[in-house]
């Protein structure tokens, strides 16, 4: 195994390293492939007379615990180092992993081991079952219990959605598309935005097609037409060119997903989440959509009111929402959000943070400084259980921007949680990664409510890792569903629109000990419901799309959002001659056939909380439940059952309709 000398690592943690460098990193990378192509051969060449747990699956299991953290030495550099040429040897060592990581599930060699020692139907554990399985679909999923003609046909295949996803994103990467307006046709925009703009010799402003300068214009440009000119650009960008591509693609995944044993290609990609299948999936969106039609209803009335007291009997469109939503929350609520931020300096933030974890999950937090880290203002902190005093996992902070520095904000497991053969326990370490800003002294920046509650977020994710008990790395931490890793992050949410908690986490820059007031707190859980209706159908509206067209060979794609858009948007058409197929890239790399997976989430998040934390304070005994019944197995079991197994229920939509309905203007 690979050592690390002179490095200042986590107590008892000598198996993660942050700080190599790039030579390090490649050679580290040379030796995790050396010993995991030496535990593949050995498993491979047990006699068939002599297969058992201890030599088949047992080494394959603890060879994915020992590496995974390794495996992050060498990868977690690229996002975050510093040198140019440690991210550069960490993308070089990332792209040999992962071909060795495919190398060793295509091996039928080692497939056929496993399989022969799978049917033999061996007593063991339910977790150490369920590792079994996840080692066979490993290969499954590579196509090795296909025929040789359905295998080449499935590596075809998966060639041909590489490259049309690839083309669809590059299409939109590559537009160019452009508008020109002058002063008056973008008033409501602000100075900052305009100066910001390139301006030709006519004294026209130009603006490009970016995501970023069409919201500002939908949401603070007066003028409808300005507005309606640009969601139309927006709406048929690339249309001649995607449509197609987009068909082609959908069409190949249909055909893979056939190759499979599958009828379509939702119920492939769904087959292993928590939602299972398309037809509970359009059934989870319709339900929310039908329960939340009255209220999106009355919401819209008070949109409509607004723009014809303002601009007339002019139409109201789909283009409108955003202007007139935002529009209405500045004449009902009271809120400065620049006022704001100046209650939330991040370290105050940090410290509510670990007092309300502290008081809900039974964890406490101590800070490590005496270790090795990446950059100078990273910081490292220790997790313990509150009650036994036992060490439970690391996380790392790495906050504030800088240069060579991804742009995202995440949490990145460092090593899993899992249990050896030789009694050895290997606990969890974790990485967040924010985007908070320093001021020109190198002071940090108070974080706006947005940043604040993206922080509860991620920070829910460090408590899912460092909490999670599963024996198996393969079930530790974040590796769970998809349907159910964000869970307990919006669940952590929602204390940020708590009085509790805000007056907790606030306090003014200029003096700490004068938190955010009252009326203010109740009004930003006011705002957080404004709208919430219209908002959510809107994003229903694309989940459904996607997972249409991914359950439905004949889907037309020109047709399907004429005719869904108008039935989830209460009558409001789709902008005139646009597609949002042509521009829908979630579709095509990422979250194809799973958009819907985000809106679950929050909805049974939503349940968890009303059923068990409605008062809005830490509640302790159902926190450390919550930590036990639900973070702690993982992976290791069915989401639907762990949930289930707290709630004391079936997880429920009602809490959800209610919070909006609640709250409704």
């Amino acid at each position: 195994m690979f050592v690390f000398i002179g490095n200042l690592g986590l107590p008892g943690c000598d198996t993660v390293c942050v700080n190599l460098s790039a030579k390090e990193i490649l050679d580290l990378a040379e030796e995790i492939i050396h010993k995991s192509t030496r535990v593949h051969d050995a498993v491979a060449l047990v006699s068939l007379d002599k297969l058992s747990y201890e030599n088949v699956v047992l080494p394959l299991a603890e060879l994915e615990a020992r590496q995974l953290s390794l495996i992050q030495c060498c990868v977690f550099p690229k996002m975050l180092s510093p040198h140019d040429n440690v991210r550069k040897a960490s993308t070089e060592a990332e792209q040999k992993i992962d071909a060795h990581i495919l190398s060793c599930r295509k091996r039928e060699d080692v497939y056929r081991i496993i399989k022969i020692y799978a049917a033999k139907g061996e007593s063991i554990s339910p977790e150490a079952k369920c590792y079994l399985q996840c080692l066979v679909r490993d290969f499954e999923d590579n196509g090795l219990n296909l025929t040789a003609i359905k295998r080449e046909e499935v590596e075809r295949l998966k060639y041909e959605i590489d490259e049309l996803s690839l083309r669809y994103i590059q299409n939109l990467n590559e537009d160019s598309s452009c508008l020109f307006f002058t002063e008056d046709e973008l008033a409501g925009l602000p100075l900052e935005f305009l100066q910001n703009l390139e301006k030709t010799q006519n004294k026209e402003f130009k603006l490009t097609l970016e995501s970023r300068h069409v919201a500002a214009i939908l949401e603070l440009c007066k003028i409808a037409k300005t507005r309606k000119t640009v969601a139309m650009a927006y709406g048929k960008r690339c249309g001649d060119t995607n449509i197609p591509v987009l068909q082609r693609l959908v069409q190949s995944r249909h055909r893979l997903a056939r190759v499979c044993g599958y009828a379509h290609f939702a119920d492939y990609a769904l087959d292993r989440r928590m939602s299972k299948t398309s037809m509970r999936v359009i059934r989870f969106l319709e339900d929310i959509s039908s329960s939340l039609t009255d209220l999106a209803i009355r919401e819209f009335s008070i949109l409509e009111d607004l723009k014809r007291k303002e601009e007339g009997e002019i139409p109201f469109g789909v283009e409108d929402l955003l202007y007139y939503i935002k529009r209405v929350e500045e004449l009902q609520f009271d809120l400065d959000f620049g006022d704001i931020r100046q209650y939330f300096p991040v370290n105050l933030v940090l410290s509510g943070i670990f007092k309300i974890c502290q008081d809900l999950f039974g964890i406490k937090f101590e800070e490590v400084t005496e270790v090795d880290v990446w950059y100078h203002d990273i910081r490292a902190f220790a997790v313990f259980d509150s009650g036994s005093g036992k060490l439970l996992g690391y996380f790392y902070l790495d906050m504030f921007t800088r240069e060579g520095k991804c742009n995202h904000s995440c949490v990145v497991a460092l090593q899993n949680n899992a249990l050896f053969s030789n009694g050895a326990c290997q606990i969890p370490v974790a990485l967040l990664i924010a985007q908070f800003a320093k001021d020109g002294s190198g002071e940090a920046v108070p974080l706006g409510f947005s940043d604040v509650v993206n922080l509860f977020h991620e920070f829910g994710h460090v408590v899912q890792h460092i909490c999670n008990r599963a024996s198996f790395a393969r079930f530790s931490g974040l590796r769970v569903d998809p349907d159910f890793r964000e869970i307990p992050s919006q669940l952590l949410e929602n204390w940020c629109y708590e009085s509790f908690t805000l007056k907790l986490i606030s306090g003014y820059r200029q003096d700490i000990t004068k938190p955010l007031v009252d009326e203010v707190c109740k009004t930003l859980k006011r705002w957080r419901y404004s709208f919430s209706a219209l908002k959510s159908l809107q994003e229903i509206l694309y989940c459904l799309f996607d997972q249409i067209i991914y359950s439905d060979d004949d889907a037309d794609l020109l047709q399907l959002i004429r005719s869904l858009h108008p039935k989830v948007m209460i009558g409001l058409p789709v902008v005139e001659g646009t597609n949002p197929a042509s521009c829908f890239p979630r579709a095509v790399i990422g979250s194809e056939a799973t958009c819907y997976s985000r809106l679950w989430s929050e909805v049974y998040a939503a349940d968890i909380f009303a059923s068990k934390f409605g008062d809005g304070h830490p509640n302790l005994y159902a926190g450390l439940q919550f930590r036990d019944k639900v973070l702690a197995p993982g992976g290791g079991k069915e989401p639907m059952e762990l949930l289930t197994n707290f709630l004391g229920r079936e997880p429920s939509t009602q809490a959800f309709i209610a919070s909006r309905t609640n709250y409704s203007l």
